[in-house]
C-alpha cells in the first residue's frame, strides 16, 4: 500500500493535479478576454494530446494533426450554418469529429495495410496538410458549396455559430469549462492507457513491431485504429477552435500548424502526456505574449528550444524535470508507470 501510494505521489502527478485546480480557479480571477484566450491554449493542448497518442505512446511519426484538426473544422463549420439551428451544434460538432476521425481512419488504413511506416508516414501525412491547404485556398469561387455554405477560399468561413446546450450559447467562461472538462477527460484516459493491456499493447507496437506480430498481435489494425483515435481528437480540437473563434482558414492546415505539435510535444516529452499537455499551454501562452513584436520569434525560440531537447534531454524538457525530482525526492519509489 505504502508503495502504491509512494508511486502516486510523483511529481507528474502533482504538476497535473496542480495544473487543473489552478486551470478551475483563473475564470475567478482573470477578465473575460483572457479567459477566452486560454480556452484556446486548451485547445492546443488537446491537439498535443493527439500527437502524444499516434507518436509517444504507439511510435508513428505523423505530422496528420493538422488535416485533421482542418478536415473537423470546415465540417462543423458547414454543418452548423447549414442546419440553421443553433440546437443541433453539439451534434453538428459530434458528426464533424466523426468525419474527421474516419478521414484518419482511411489514410490509415492505406498507409499501415500497405506497409508504409516510419518517416514515409510523416511525409505523407505532411503531403495531406499541404494538399488540403492548397485545395481550400482556391475554393473562392461560388461553385465551391457544400450544403449551400461556401467554402470560401483563401478567407475561409466566417461566422460559425458557438455551440449551444438548448437556448444557452456556450460562449467566455462556459465555453472555457466545456473545453477544459474534454481536455481533462481526455488526459484521464490517456493517462489511464499507461496501466492497462491496451497501452503495453500500444508500447509494445512502438519499440518493436516486427516481435509484437510474432506474438500474434494484427499490427497493421492497431496502428490504423490509433491513427484514427488520434485523428479524433484532433478533430476535437478543430472543431472547439471554430467554435471558439466563429471562423476558420485553410491557414490552419499549413505548414506551420503541422509542425509546431510535432515540436511542442518533443520538447515537453513525447512518453509523457503530462509534460506534451503542460509544454503546449506554455507554448501558446508565450505565442500570445510575443504577439505584439511578432509570433515569429515564439516560432524560433520553440525551434532553438527543440535543438536543444534534441541534444541534451531527448526524453523532453519536463519529463526529464518530472523523472529528476521524483529520484531526489523518492528515491525509494519502486512502482514507476511504463512508458
Amino acid at each position: 500500500m505504502k508503495a502504491k501510494q509512494q508511486a502516486f505521489l510523483n511529481t507528474e502527478n502533482c504538476a497535473a493535479a496542480i495544473f487543473f485546480f489552478a486551470a478551475l480557479l483563473i475564470p475567478l480571477f482573470l477578465s473575460g478576454y483572457k479567459v477566452s484566450a486560454f480556452s484556446n491554449f486548451y485547445i492546443s493542448a488537446i491537439l498535443a494530446l493527439s500527437v502524444s497518442l499516434v507518436w509517444g505512446y504507439t511510435g508513428i511519426f505523423s505530422f496528420g494533426s493538422a488535416a485533421f484538426y482542418g478536415v473537423s473544422a470546415y465540417a462543423y463549420a458547414v454543418l452548423s450554418k447549414a442546419s440553421g439551428n443553433p440546437a443541433l451544434t453539439p451534434f453538428c460538432f459530434l458528426a464533424a469529429v466523426l468525419i474527421s476521425s474516419l478521414f484518419a481512419a482511411l489514410i490509415g488504413y492505406f498507409m499501415f495495410y500497405g506497409g508504409i511506416n516510419d518517416v514515409f508516414v510523416g511525409l505523407i501525412t505532411l503531403c495531406v496538410s499541404l494538399v488540403l491547404e492548397t485545395f481550400m485556398d482556391q475554393t473562392a469561387g461560388g461553385q465551391w458549396q457544400v450544403l449551400g455554405i461556401s467554402l470560401g477560399g483563401y478567407n475561409g468561413i466566417n461566422k460559425v455559430p458557438a455551440i449551444h446546450l438548448g437556448p444557452f450559447s456556450l460562449q467566455g467562461v462556459p465555453f472555457y469549462f466545456l473545453t477544459l472538462l474534454i481536455l481533462f477527460v481526455l488526459y484521464l484516459f490517456l493517462r489511464s492507457l499507461r496501466t492497462r493491456k491496451t497501452g503495453y499493447t500500444l508500447i509494445a507496437v512502438r519499440e518493436n513491431r516486427l516481435r509484437s506480430q510474432l506474438f500474434g498481435y494484427n499490427v497493421p489494425f492497431i496502428q490504423t485504429a490509433v491513427f484514427a483515435a488520434s485523428g479524433g481528437i484532433a478533430a476535437a480540437a478543430g472543431a472547439l477552435y471554430t467554435a471558439w473563434g466563429g471562423y476558420i482558414t485553410p491557414s490552419a492546415m499549413g505548414l506551420t500548424p503541422a509542425t509546431i505539435p510535432v515540436v511542442v510535444v518533443a520538447a515537453g516529452g513525447r512518453k509523457n502526456i503530462t509534460g506534451a499537455m503542460l509544454f503546449a499551454v506554455l507554448y501558446a501562452w508565450f505565442s500570445q505574449k510575443l504577439s505584439a513584436s511578432g509570433s515569429r520569434y515564439a516560432l524560433i525560440i520553440l525551434g532553438l528550444v527543440l535543438i536543444a531537447a534534441i541534444l541534451f534531454v531527448p526524453n523532453g524538457f519536463l519529463a526529464s524535470i518530472f523523472d529528476w525530482v521524483d529520484k531526489k525526492v523518492l528515491p525509494k519509489q519502486t512502482a514507476p508507470e511504463v512508458r
